[in-house]
């Protein structure tokens, strides 16, 4: 192979399996010197990064192997395959090689310089592992460098390879030994090779040591104890969220912007017009303000799930919750991207093509917008907090669990109807259990909240704008807001919601813009209502007609971005189709929330 000249640009493709700390080291190498887009033609994220300006890294998906069975296997083939690539930077668990190496030699094939990188070197050591890398390095005829990405160890050396040409300078002095000599017809003969190889450079000195990951794992995934350990971590990640860190933080950040911005805001704008006074204190700090308080509760949820993803638990909780995601007719492998869209449903729907087969990929799209974001947070606690003060979590817990019970009712429907077809099976493989590194935590959680913010930033204040405009407008001019636009396009669609309990026009309307984005429901009601939501709700919604309304805040009709995602990813009908039966069936199920609660009020 040709070296690269050291003058241009030079190109390094980073892969690997999934949870061998890919993104670690991705992230360690380019810091903050990196962006994200699409693969063109699909929804797969594309993260490229550099190195001192004449190293580029792509990051390529986290894959098992190169069958092209998933569309992440095809975007790498074809990545690999296009010529822009000038080495390959495949990382590997060093406490799994046999498994790990499998992808190596099929990379191999490619006939590009690979440096392997063997990543948990320590984990593989405590295990009682010992490998010889220069003997690894030569048999399999690439560059090996051990590291420890979750502390940083052995990075520098790698970047200190690919910054100085170093690599290149030993592929040039040594280039047939780089090359791939070898082919495959078989899995059972690749993994033969594989063996062979790890006898003469892996030795074992101790023998049946039982690791920490597998102490951990007869607790963890045992029959009998898993599933009321993952209860208790749900309800403990529901205490530190809305009752130990998260809420309370929150009530000091409404506290400070109604108790001492606002006013402080009001005396500087003393001198104002009334209606551009009115603009940034009834629109853009009542609609905005009204969703940026819940930023702290947003962050303390992220900081959860991260922490449950980076310590290896998120994959076993995929394995323990296949044997119920099967009654639905998916495989285990949909619970990711359904986990995932806890977080935000458009990741979530561009992930669901990680799954391979057709109907599991359309099936998990459409039971997606089931589970509840974090847009829809924010309603929650300002509803729960105005009618249910004292039972937040309690509340917000049920929202939650409504939403996966009423995603596993439609998933069996739709299993028995438009989507009769063999289940596929559920391959996983479990990482090994770590303590999650602080810096990371943060970096994860922090990543995760900004998309709440920049949304804040602009979305919902946009929005807000728009809705002061139609609040205090009409073609007359400047109104009441009860002769407004507003109130017109209101009172014309209430009638809808009369059957389940919040007819009002102000409802109505908070209901129509929260399709832009669910935050902006919140937003709507701050700029239209006015004032503290808190004391002012409790006078509008009884606790059953306030429940009604946030059920069918849980379940109604997705946002723009998640439409135009789901148009994009599986064509305009299945857009559609998902928008009629989720407005449907939160109209259904609200009404029988509503007028169920009534009746059994009259009854007791």
């Amino acid at each position: 192979m040709a070296v690269t000249d050291s003058k241009r640009m030079t190109t390094a493709a980073l892969i690997g399996n999934p949870n061998v700390g890919k993104t670690t080291l991705f992230n360690l190498l380019t810091g903050l010197n990196q962006h994200v887009g699409n693969w063109p033609g699909v929804t797969v994220e594309k993260k490229e990064g550099f190195i001192n300006d004449n190293v580029k890294i792509v990051d390529l998906p986290g894959i098992y192997a190169m069958d092209t069975y998933s569309n992440e296997e095809k975007i790498s083939k074809s990545f690999l395959e296009s010529g822009n690539v000038d080495f390959i930077l495949n990382i590997v668990d060093a406490s799994n090689l046999k498994r790990n190496l499998y992808l190596t030699m099929q990379l191999k094939e490619f006939n590009i310089p690979i440096i392997l990188i063997l990543n948990m070197v320590d984990v593989a050591k405590k295990k009682g592992i010992k490998i010889d890398y220069v003997e690894l390095s030569k048999l399999l005829g690439v560059m090996v460098v051990p590291i420890v990405a979750s502390k940083g160890k052995g990075v520098d050396e790698i970047k200190e390879l690919l910054s100085n040409d170093i690599f290149s300078k030993a592929i040039n002095d040594n280039e047939n030994h780089y090359r791939n000599n070898v082919r495959f017809k078989s899995e059972a003969e690749t993994y033969k090779y594989i063996e062979g190889i790890l006898s003469q450079c892996v030795t074992y000195t101790s023998e049946n040591t039982v690791t920490i990951t597998e102490r951990l794992d007869k607790i963890l995934i045992n029959k009998f104890l898993a599933y009321p350990i993952f209860i208790a971590i749900i309800y403990l990640i529901f205490q530190f969220t809305f009752s130990w860190v998260g809420q309370p933080l929150a009530d000091l950040l409404d506290s400070f912007v109604n108790a001492w911005f606002v006013p402080h805001v009001n005396i500087l704008l003393s001198g104002a017009n009334g209606w551009f006074k009115s603009l940034i204190i009834d629109g853009i700090i009542g609609g905005v303000g009204s969703v940026i308080v819940f930023l702290p509760v947003i962050l303390a949820l992220f900081l959860c799930i991260s922490f449950l993803e980076d310590s290896g638990y998120m994959a076993r909780v995929a394995f323990l919750m296949d044997k119920i995601i099967r009654k639905m007719g998916l495989s285990g492998k949909a619970f990711i991207p359904l986990i995932i869209g806890f977080g935000c449903n458009v990741p979530g729907v561009m992930s669901t093509r990680t799954l391979e087969s057709e109907k599991d990929r359309k099936m998990t799209a459409l039971l997606l917008p089931l589970m509840s974001c974090n847009a829809r947070l924010p309603i929650y606690l300002v509803m729960a907090g105005a009618l249910f003060k004292g039972h937040e979590a309690l509340v917000v817990a049920s929202l939650y669990a409504l939403g996966i019970i009423m995603a596993f009712l439609v998933g069996i429907l739709f299993k028995n109807t438009i989507f009769k077809k063999d289940d596929e099976p559920f391959i996983i493989e479990l990482p090994e259990y770590k303590l999650p590194e602080l810096k990371s935590l943060a970096v994860h959680t922090w990543e995760k909240g900004k998309g709440f913010l920049k949304k804040a930033g602009t979305i919902i204040f946009s929005v807000s704008i728009i809705v002061w405009i139609l609040s205090n407008f009409n073609f007359s001019g400047m109104t009441e807001i009860d002769k407004s636009f507003i109130a017109y396009i209101g009172r014309f669609i209430s009638p809808i919601f009369i059957p389940l309990g919040f007819a009002s026009w102000q409802n109505s309307v908070s209901l129509l813009t929260g399709i832009m984005a669910k935050e902006v429901v919140v937003g709507t009601m701050g700029v239209i209502y006015g004032g503290n939501l808190i004391k002012i709700l409790p006078t509008v919604f009884t606790p059953i007609s306030a429940i009604s309304f946030l059920v069918f805040v849980l379940l109604y009709t997705p946002c723009i971005s998640l439409i135009a995602t789901m148009k994009k990813e599986y064509g305009g009908k299945m857009a559609a189709f998902s928008v009629a039966y989720q407005l449907v069936l939160a109209w259904i199920v609200s009404f029988i929330v509503y007028n169920g609660g009534n009746l059994i009020l009259r009854i007791f």
